[in-house]
């Protein structure tokens, strides 16, 4: 019998090409997944990437009806408890929690990236789950400029949903060992403050130990001065998330990556409080 667990967050659990149920550490309790990137594509790289035979490039053509299908047809199994008869969860976990657009690469790589949230809003309204569930868009911003994934963050918004922007480093050489791309600081920041103005948006980050080093205090006050610099443009940040490894990579730098102390995470939290933003620190 197939298990969920905080520690295998499989795509194909529920035998789905877009929708997969897991039991996510953050919220706790039983999250639907929605993959817009099935191929396991991603413009980005990062060594910490928990997905199998990543390749970069880019989300393939959405079948919309599937995807719908898919999601009523999962809630409904939830709705009228089958779904726990596959797949075994203690009571109190015996509730969706959130509905996370988190897949296997960038999903506002989507190119139908606005139709595909007024799907996600429709099959909610169904079943009653606009108001009492969580809805949160987990991505790299490297899209945020363009006009239809603008016009989907809004219509996101309109849902009460948020974002869940990745920040693992804000200096381009962090940017380029970390995620494998060339990218400022200026334009993270610029990509930043599109998604902030236009939907909810906390700050993702990753830290932890590469080749047993781990982030120098160079790379963690240029990291705090651009979370300083976002207060000081008064971008509407909701806060920080920070994360520590809890799952192995899949990529090749797997075994060159070790967890940070918890303590190590804290001490950062503290610092970030300081500057006067929200944290939330998951080990």
């Amino acid at each position: 019998m197939p298990k969920l667990s905080t520690t295998d967050h499989s795509r194909d659990s529920a035998g789905l090409t877009y929708v997969y149920p897991v039991v996510s550490r953050r919220s706790g309790g039983l999250s639907i997944g929605i993959n817009f990137n099935p191929n396991n594509a991603c413009n980005w790289r990062c060594v910490y990437c928990q997905v199998p035979n990543l390749v970069r490039g880019t989300a393939p053509d959405i079948d919309l009806r599937r995807l719908e299908d898919e999601l009523r047809g999962l809630l409904k199994e939830i709705d009228n408890e089958d779904f726990y008869e596959r797949f075994p969860l203690p009571e109190e976990q015996r509730i969706i929690r959130d509905f996370a657009i988190s897949g296997n690469g960038e999903p506002t790589l989507c190119r139908k990236f606005d139709i595909v949230i007024g799907i996600i809003g429709r099959v909610c309204a169904e079943f009653d789950l606009l108001g009492p569930t969580k809805r949160v868009l987990i991505s790299n911003g490297s899209m945020m400029t363009r006009p239809e994934i603008q016009r989907g963050l809004i219509h996101w918004s309109e849902l009460d949903g948020e974002v869940w922007f990745k920040l693992d480093s804000a200096t381009e050489e962090g940017i380029r060992r970390i995620n494998n791309v060339n990218l400022s600081s200026k334009r993270v920041l610029q990509r930043l403050e599109i998604c902030a103005r236009l939907c909810p948006t906390w700050i993702q980050t990753c830290f932890f130990a590469l080749d047993e080093q781990s982030p120098t205090e160079a790379e963690q006050r240029a990291y705090l001065n651009l979370l300083t610099e976002t207060q000081k443009r008064k971008i509407p940040i909701q806060g920080v998330l920070l994360y520590g490894l809890a799952r192995p990579s899949m990529q090749v730098e797997a075994s060159r990556l070790l967890a940070l102390p918890g303590t190590w995470l804290e001490a950062m939290g503290s610092r970030i409080k300081e500057i006067g933003l929200q944290i939330q620190v998951h080990e």
